[in-house]
Order: structure tokens, then sequence, then C-alpha cells
């Protein structure tokens, strides 16, 4: 008979991830104890390091998970006219952010409560994703399409400005997702002089 079920360990382990995620959106890393994480979860404290060595583990895991995901995620062609790619770029990271806005929040509020070797592995993950995003301002400079006056800076702007909807958005407000993303496309497509 086919087990339906997965182990103990791959439902504890989730459900660890996300109570610390949770948590330390909501009071931040330096505020919550492993104590916290354990009664979240209903487990004894001690059996919590079964999953994980102490909490800057957990944050590193959470904030690498993060960055590893959007990187897989991202649908980038690029045989695609730059406006297409920033236009796919802008959708997929406010759709991105306002699925997952506690670990959006970690990966930009917390990422100073890590250690120096822990925030060199996850500064470079988001490096990769800003490469990506000045990738597609540089093509679409040789392209004719944008002008930036400095390309690292617009993309570094621009993806403050998309993840700041994960601050004011709220479903059922004044404006829905499509009018949000339409207006952010016009101010990002201002931005680069599209």
């Amino acid at each position: 008979m086919a087990r339906t079920h997965g182990s103990k360990a791959e439902i504890t382990g989730p459900l660890i991830r996300d109570a610390a995620r949770r948590l330390f959106a909501r009071h931040g890393y330096a505020a919550v104890s492993m104590r916290q994480i354990s009664a979240e979860v209903g487990l004894q404290v001690g059996a919590l390091y079964a999953y994980t060595p102490d909490k800057q583990t957990l944050l590193a895991d959470l904030l690498r998970g993060h960055m590893q995901d959007l990187l897989a995620e991202w649908p980038d062609d690029p045989g695609q006219p730059a406006l297409a790619r920033l236009d796919g770029f802008l959708r997929f990271h406010i759709a991105t952010s306002l699925e997952r806005p506690e670990a959006v929040f970690l990966a930009y509020m917390e990422l100073r409560s890590l250690t120096p070797e822990n925030r060199r592995e996850i500064a470079a993950l988001r490096r990769r994703y800003e490469d990506g995003l000045e990738a597609i301002l540089t093509a679409g400079e040789a392209e004719g399409s944008m002008t930036v006056p400095d390309r690292r800076l617009t993309a570094m702007a621009l993806i403050a400005m998309l993840t700041g909807v994960t601050n004011w958005y709220r479903e059922g407000g004044r404006l829905d997702r499509d009018h949000v993303t339409a207006i952010y496309r016009d101010l990002v497509f201002g931005a680069v002089g599209a």
C-alpha cells in the first residue's frame, strides 16, 4: 500500500519554517526565540533542534530559499525584446511579492541579522536577481528602447519601488492587482525612458 502522507520530518520541517517566517516578519528576528517558534508549531523546544541547529541557520535558510525560488521561477526570455522582458519582470516581481509578503519583508529587512558569511551568500543571490534586471536594461539601451542614467542604480531603484507594493496593497482595496500592475508598468517604463 502506497503512503499518501509525508513523513513527520517532511511535514514538521515546513511547519517550522512557516512559523519562523511569520514570527520573524511580525516581531523581528532579534525578538523571536526558538522557544516561541517551537510553541507556535506545538513542539518541545528541544525537538526543534532536530530540524535546525539554531535560529541563525533557520533565518539563512528562509532567505536563501526565497532568493533561490525567485531565481528559479522568474520566466525571463532573453530572445524577447527588452521592453517585453521588463514587463515580464515587473509582473513577476509584483505577483511574487504580493503572494509572499513575509518572505519579501525578511529578504530586505533581516539581511542585517545574518552572520557575515550568511550575508555574503544571500547578498550574492540577490545580486544575481538584480543582475538579471540590469541585463534587461542593458539590452533595452542596446535596442534603443530605453535610456537610463545608471543601470545598476536604476535596477535597484526599480526593485525597491516594485517591492514597496507589499507595504500598502490590500486585496479588496481601491485598486485590484491588474490596475496596480498597470500603474506600476507606466511608472517603470517612464523611469527607463520607454
